[in-house]
């Protein structure tokens, strides 16, 4: 009886180690579990938190693509969203869809004006002949727009750059018929006689071109007037610096390329622009594409060109209701991604 209670005893002792191994065991397990699941909830968080940049099909923006393309932004937080126009672009920056964009300077401005939380940190290109007036083929100069019906973007570039063309005729809005037309309507819409010219750039403009248009006027007649910016929100800057520079970086690592190889470069960004690699170098040829030390003067207000640009194109628009108030470009205009950035 002494023997079985011994061996009782001992066994109870097993039973209990065992049982608090098993509780110690569980308990390590169920801290790890937790542990992990801060790790995996991080990492979702940053994977599936990105830097959302939006662009349209602008020549001008496509430097961007071709830098992924070339998996520059290869493993960074960084994803660029496509939209069909500037004014889904915008509407998008107001929605807080996206954390910057690709978009015209007046784009920028009215941004700045309405709601400031817009900052300037990079020029990603002069309009030099991208931005365009196409007419049907009887249509030989802009004095023959007088009562035509002109399909325009409803944005203030598109306001603008018409205003300036006629003016430069010497004629004024109330000479033509304004038609209201986002981009991705204007081939369309030509083609179907539903305007008989259209004020257009990018893609359409080799489509409608190929479709017997005719040019009445480009950019090229108001050299430094239209130009096309990389914005960021503020909030950005603060939370997201880092890819930022990384955007910026790949950016520009993306036009020194494009300049050293052109032909790849264009075959590369041909897919999605859906024309030829021969017609994206001659949209290209449309374009003044400052480089990095560029932009560096221009951000930073050594070179006063785009400071004076912008300040005359804020009074034409204030002049013009385009626009609330009056901003000072300097306040909009931010140096360090460009003055840190490495190619």
């Amino acid at each position: 009886m002494k023997f079985l209670h011994l061996e009782l005893k001992n066994l109870h002792r097993k039973v209990l180690r065992t049982w608090q191994f098993a509780k110690i065991r569980q308990l390590f397990r169920g801290v790890m579990l937790g542990i992990l699941a801060v790790v995996l909830t991080s990492c979702f968080t940053q994977t599936s938190s990105p830097l959302r940049i939006g662009s349209n099909l602008w020549t001008g923006y496509e430097t961007l693509y071709l830098a992924r393309s070339l998996g520059y932004y290869e493993g960074k937080p960084i994803r660029l969203v496509d939209y069909p126009s500037g004014t889904e672009e915008v509407k998008a920056y107001r929605n807080r869809e996206i954390e910057g964009a690709g978009l015209s300077i007046d784009q920028a401005i009215v941004l700045a004006a309405t709601q400031g939380d817009v900052r300037i940190v990079s020029i990603m290109d002069y309009s030099n002949g991208g931005d365009v007036i196409l007419g049907k083929p009887e249509i030989t100069n802009m004095a023959a727009l007088k009562g035509k019906r002109v399909g325009v973007e409803s944005t203030a570039l598109g306001a603008f750059f018409i205003a300036r063309a006629l003016e430069k005729n010497g004629m004024s809005s109330k000479d033509v018929k304004i038609v209201s037309l986002e981009l991705n309507e204007h081939e369309r819409a030509y083609k179907e006689g539903k305007v008989d010219a259209v004020v257009t750039f990018g893609a359409p403009v080799a489509k409608l071109k190929e479709a017997g248009a005719k040019l009445l006027f480009d950019s090229s007649q108001i050299p430094g007037e239209i130009l096309d910016t990389l914005v960021v929100r503020d909030e950005a800057i603060a939370k997201s610096s880092d890819a930022i520079q990384a955007l910026i970086d790949g950016r520009f690592r993306a036009l020194d390329y494009f300049m050293k190889n052109p032909q790849d470069a264009a075959a590369r960004i041909a897919p999605r622009t859906k024309v030829t690699p021969v017609q994206i170098l001659e949209a290209f040829k449309g374009l003044q594409q400052p480089n990095l030390q560029e932009n560096q003067k221009l951000l930073d207000k050594s070179d006063p060109s785009l400071i004076n640009g912008m300040q005359r194109l804020i009074q034409i628009m204030v002049e013009n209701k385009l626009i609330p108030k009056a901003i000072d470009p300097k306040d909009i205009l931010e140096d360090r991604f460009v003055k840190n950035a490495k190619l």
